[in-house]
């Protein structure tokens, strides 16, 4: 199953570079959680978002800063028991400013049944893997 939960994630990330968001969000389980960082690569604050409402919310609140975004992996690692951990970076341009953005991000992703239960963002590639129990 976990070879599973690699190849379910990899189709979320391409269905959202191409904006199928109804795609994206077949991959989570309807009472998934996100923790996002997207706010916080802005100015702003962790954001939690809940359910295939929430998680539209986060997105939709994504396009409303960046005119572009795309989400590139270059590391999955399978841990075992429904866990993966995503290294990756972002590039995008802001919807306002039209300034370049690029970014590292990195998620800790949990799943039941193939589907994404939760995922949390974070910034730093080795607080990532801190918190999936492992060293850099």
């Amino acid at each position: 199953m976990s070879q599973e939960n690699v190849e379910v994630f990899k189709r979320a990330v391409a269905a959202y570079n191409r904006r199928d968001i109804d795609a994206f969000l077949e991959m989570f389980d309807p009472e998934a959680e996100w923790h996002s960082l997207t706010q916080v690569m802005f100015g702003g604050e962790e954001s939690v978002y809940r359910g295939h409402r929430g998680i539209r919310e986060g997105v939709e609140d994504m396009d409303e800063a960046l005119a572009e975004l795309q989400v590139e992996c270059s590391e999955i690692r399978d841990l075992g028991e429904g866990i993966i951990v995503v290294i990756g970076h972002v590039r995008g341009r802001g919807r306002a400013s039209q300034a370049e953005v690029e970014s590292p991000i990195n998620w800790v992703v949990e799943f039941r049944g193939a589907r994404v239960t939760r995922m949390r963002d974070y910034l730093d590639p080795e607080e990532a893997l801190e918190a999936a129990g492992l060293r850099g």
